[in-house]
């Protein structure tokens, strides 16, 4: 686990809060290193990993050649990567990621990253061209931050760190915050809650020079990772694609394993539990011990399961019963919920589920270094589908469009649904919420109303759905993705814990996005290919389970938020002076709907309060 910061300043007389910034960043690791030199100064905290094949030092900081790279980077496919650079087999073992980050850097420049597989992200000084270059992976697995002072630019791996630096404000963007209490487009991917720090979007490159920022000219950003241009697979029988599939996600699991010890996360879904298979059996080839696996489910012994919760208690065990697997059962308790939603709401680490953190403390009790999850599935190789009906009727293939609906439950929605979808892509949502008697949305119940009068959140940005590809790329670049790994990264650093993708592996990416539409949709089936890949390897109750629904995940959570809001709510009221964020809420609303009896509307409540510094 690696961290970095750094800074590139005109001034050079100036403090330049390195070692603030690395104060900051001491959850990474008690190690750490620096470097200055003239403009630059970057340094980095790492951590001592151990794998089976012993000690490995994650060093952050690599120089040579009158370059210096600060890394937080874990590379795939290490040998192809050093064929590539011409260093031989015998000569690769001793070289560190961020040393291959350097040689890779020598040898193909600021077209680096499209030559790199793995998660990174990391800040390159060329001090033979005067320019630093920063880079984070093509799924933002790594985090990366920065903010432009009256100096120059300030880079770290966590908001924290660039926050350390006098010259950054810690002012809050009131659109940012407009955004987040509305629901509206607050998943930004270039925007954080603080004004001034911004994030570095997945699969785009930072570039500054000397001369530009002698100038005061802002730092030159671009996109390496171009996922629309993934050229079309060759064509191959369903069988053929499944294959090749399942050896991918093989692939992107063991890579995946060095470092450790390794758990991964169960819910019993096909993302998850695949992860979880393919990950007992090759660390079981490799002589070790096989993961622990953690859910979110309340353990066994704290409740009694409702028959509806059942399903998913079974399909867990399922997977464990078939490998082996000892299971962690966590959910938060009043206490887990009352000191979580107390967090100050504007930093990444609050930002987590509500039922990880209760895993992350169980996992690193049980000495857990590296924490495998399913997350990114949806938006690649189990993708469900979406888009593929709208694709064929403006495709004019009719015929085919009208089997696909027959062969869904309800074939005149479907096609309704599809129509709608092109023309107001929230529309079908909405009209499904009214027919089964939902309350409407009200977003601006819990703003304050002269703060709602004067901010403009950001816009919303709908993933239309007029191809298959369109959507998938559209998702891929929304910030939601990377909403829940910034906020992972950074809470699972205060237990020691890194997270690690394997379905959102680059080569996995690009296979899904070079298929066909419908690979990902067959008549009543979403999700086909990938149902059909791991059949090879899940019991079938989990690959051909089509009810997406987990209510024993979701019900104990408002259960314990309806304990909890007796103690926020007084909390908030013994204050003798409101806390410094109440102008952005309405408070008296606020109190009056923290009763349990309204702990359903958890999702509108949580978020002031976690905004809310009390």
């Amino acid at each position: 686990m690696n961290a970095i910061c750094g800074a590139y300043l005109r001034d050079t007389r100036r403090e330049d809060g390195l070692g603030a910034m690395l104060a900051a960043l001491s959850d990474y690791g008690e190690s750490h290193a620096q470097w200055r030199e003239g403009a630059l100064c970057v340094g980095g905290r790492y951590t001592e990993a151990a794998d089976g094949n012993g000690a490995e030092r994650a060093r952050c900081l690599q120089r040579g050649a009158g370059v210096v790279v600060a890394a937080d980077v874990r590379l795939d496919d290490r040998d192809a990567l050093c064929d590539a650079l011409d260093i031989p087999r015998a000569d690769s073992s001793p070289l560190t990621d961020a040393g291959l980050v350097l040689r890779a850097w020598l040898r193909w420049g600021p077209t680096c990253p499209n030559h790199l597989l793995g998660d990174y992200a990391f800040a390159v000084w060329d001090a033979n061209e005067r320019t630093l270059f920063c880079a984070r992976d093509h799924a933002g697995v790594r985090p990366l931050y920065y903010a432009l002072t009256r100096s120059g630019v300030v880079f770290a791996s966590a908001v924290e760190a660039v926050l350390a630096v006098p010259e950054v404000s810690d002012a809050l963007d009131e659109a940012t915050v407009a955004a987040y209490l509305t629901g509206t487009g607050w998943n930004s991917t270039t925007r954080t809650f603080f004004k001034e720090v911004r994030k570095l979007p997945p699969g785009h490159a930072l570039t500054v020079n000397e001369e530009r920022l002698a100038s005061g000219g802002s730092p030159r950003i671009e996109r390496y990772w171009h996922p629309e241009e993934t050229p079309a697979a060759s064509p191959a029988s369903d069988d053929a694609y499944a294959e090749e599939l399942l050896e991918l996600m093989a692939r992107a699991v063991a890579d995946r394993l060095r470092g450790g010890p390794v758990g991964t996360h169960l819910s019993g879904g096909l993302d998850s539990s695949s992860v979880a298979v393919l990950a007992a059996r090759e660390l079981r080839r490799q002589g070790r011990p096989p993961p622990p696996a953690f859910s979110w489910l309340p353990a066994l012994g704290q409740t009694a399961p409702a028959p509806a919760h059942a399903p998913e208690y079974s399909r867990i065990d399922t997977v464990c019963r078939q490998e082996d697997l000892q299971v962690f059962h966590r959910s938060p308790s009043v206490d887990d919920m009352v000191s979580m939603l107390r967090r100050d709401g504007a930093l990444p680490g609050v930002h987590v589920h509500l039922n990880e953190e209760p895993v992350q403390r169980c996992a690193a009790e049980q000495g857990v270094r590296v924490l495998l999850s399913g997350w990114g599935g949806d938006e690649g190789v189990s993708y469900g589908g979406r888009g593929y009906h709208q694709q064929l009727l403006l495709g004019g293939r009719w015929r085919r469009l009208a089997a696909e609906c027959r062969a869904t439950s309800r074939p005149l929605r479907s096609l309704a649904q599809t129509a709608l979808s092109i023309v107001h892509p929230h529309l079908p949502g909405r009209l499904l919420q009214w027919k089964r008697g939902e309350a409407p949305r009200h977003r601006h119940w819990l703003i304050d109303p002269a703060f709602a009068r004067r901010a403009r959140p950001l816009p919303e940005l709908p993933v239309r759905p007029i191809s298959m590809r369109y959507a998938q790329v559209q998702g891929l670049r929304r910030g939601f993705l990377c909403q829940r790994i910034e906020g992972w990264a950074a809470s699972g650093a205060r237990h020691g814990i890194e997270y690690r993708y394997p379905l959102l592996d680059r080569r996995l990416l690009a296979f899904a996005l070079s298929l066909p539409p419908e690979q990902f949709r067959h008549g009543r089936w979403a999700r086909w290919l990938m149902r059909r890949a791991t059949s090879a390897i899940l019991p079938p109750e989990i690959c051909w389970n089509e009810k997406d629904v987990d209510p024993a995940r979701l019900d104990p959570v408002i259960d314990t938020f309806a304990q909890a809001m007796p103690a926020l709510k007084a909390m908030l009221a013994a204050r003798t002076a409101p806390p410094s964020r109440a102008c952005y809420i309405d408070m008296p609303r606020l109190l009056a709907r923290l009763d349990p009896g309204q702990s359903n509307l958890l999702i509108s409540t949580w978020k002031p309060l976690q905004l809310l510094d009390f």
